[in-house]
C-alpha cells in the first residue's frame, strides 16, 4: 500500500464506511460533503488543502461523471476509486489524468467469491444461476427507503444499478456477453417508481446459459451463485459465507469489512483484481442493454 492521505467524497452510508475502513488501514482521511459533517465543501478545496494521493468518489451514481470531472480539473493525478456503478448511462471512455481508476465492486474480493473463482479455473461451465435479493426497507434503518438514492431514477437508482455487483462478477468470471433478455420492472410493492425486480438471461463466452435474478423485495436477504460444471454443482453463498460442492458446504470466515479493505489496498496499488475503468464501463453498457431488452422484449446484442 503506497497511499497515506485520502479524501472521501460523499458521506452517505457507503462513504462513511469507506472513510472508516481507510482510517483503520492507517490513512489520514478527509471528507467532502455538500451537507454538514464533511471537512470540506468541495472536491477542489479538498485537493488543494488536504493534498491526497488517493480519492474515493462515493456520491450518488448520477453525480459520478461531474465529480470525476471536478477532480481532474482540480489537478489531482493520484489513484481514484469510484463507487459502483461507474456511471448511470453509457458514455465514451473518458480520458482522465489520474494514475489509475478503480471501481468499487468489492465482491471480487469476498473470500467466498475468491474460492469460487479458484474452483472454476480451467473448467467448462454449463449453467449459472445468480440470485440477489433484499428488502429495500431494511437497507438503511431509520431512513425512509422511498427518499434514498436507491429509489430515485434521477440519482441512478433501481436494481440494475444498485445490485450491479452481479453483472460485474459475471463478466469477470464468464464474460464477455453475447446477448441478453430481460423480464421484470417496477411492481409498486415498495411504493417506489424504479425497477424493483428483474430477471436476465445471458449467453456469455464462458457460460452459454446464465440466469440472474435481482430484487428489492426478498425478506430473507440472499446473495448466491450456483454453477454447474461437468461433474460438480458449486454454490457460493456470500451472505452465509460458505462454499458448497455437491451439497457439502465449507464455511469460509469473512467479516463485513474484509472485502472493502482488500479492495482499497488493491486500488491504491492499481492492482488486480480491482475492477478497472474499461471493465466498469462494460458493466454500464450491460445495464443499458438489459434495460433495452426489458423495454423491447427482445434479445439485445452488444
Amino acid at each position: 500500500m503506497t497511499s497515506t492521505k485520502a479524501v472521501v467524497v460523499g458521506l452517505g452510508s457507503i462513504g462513511t464506511r469507506h472513510a472508516r475502513v481507510l482510517r483503520e488501514l492507517g490513512l489520514e482521511v478527509a471528507t467532502v460533503s455538500r451537507r454538514e459533517g464533511g471537512d470540506y465543501g468541495s472536491i477542489t478545496q479538498a485537493v488543494a488543502t488536504a493534498h491526497p494521493d488517493y480519492v474515493v468518489i462515493a456520491t450518488e451514481t448520477a453525480r459520478h461523471a461531474d465529480d470525476l470531472k471536478e477532480l481532474a480539473q482540480a489537478g489531482f493525478q493520484g489513484k481514484v476509486l469510484v463507487e459502483k456503478p461507474l456511471f448511470a448511462t453509457p458514455t465514451p471512455p473518458p480520458k482522465y489524468p489520474f494514475a489509475h481508476v478503480s471501481v468499487g465492486y468489492n465482491l471480487r474480493f469476498h473470500p467466498v467469491m475468491t474460492a469460487l473463482a479458484e474452483r472454476l479455473r480451467g473448467r467448462d461451465v454449463i449453467t449459472v444461476a445468480a440470485y440477489v435479493g433484499q428488502d429495500i426497507r431494511d437497507w438503511r434503518p431509520g431512513r425512509d427507503h422511498r427518499a434514498t438514492a436507491s429509489a430515485t431514477v434521477d440519482a441512478g437508482g433501481g436494481v440494475l444499478r444498485d445490485l450491479s455487483h452481479e453483472l460485474d462478477y459475471l463478466l469477470w468470471l464468464f464474460g464477455p456477453w453475447h446477448r441478453v433478455a430481460a423480464l421484470g420492472g417496477a411492481s409498486g410493492a415498495r411504493d417506489i417508481d424504479v425497477d424493483d425486480h428483474l430477471d436476465l438471461l445471458l449467453d456469455m463466452q464462458r457460460a452459454p446459459s446464465v440466469h440472474v435474478h435481482m430484487d428489492y423485495l426478498d425478506r430473507q436477504g440472499i446473495r448466491r451463485i450456483r454453477v454447474n460444471v461437468d461433474d460438480d454443482t458449486i454454490e457460493a453463498d456470500l451472505v452465509g459465507s460458505r462454499l458448497a460442492i455437491n451439497g457439502k458446504a465449507t464455511e469460509i470466515p469473512s467479516d463485513r469489512d474484509q472485502s472493502y479493505r482488500d479492495m482499497h489496498v488493491a486500488a491504491m496499488r492499481g492492482a488486480r483484481p480491482a475492477c478497472s475503468l474499461p471493465e466498469a464501463l462494460g458493466v454500464v453498457h450491460l445495464i443499458d442493454a438489459s434495460e433495452r431488452a426489458l423495454r423491447t422484449k427482445t434479445w439485445i446484442s452488444p
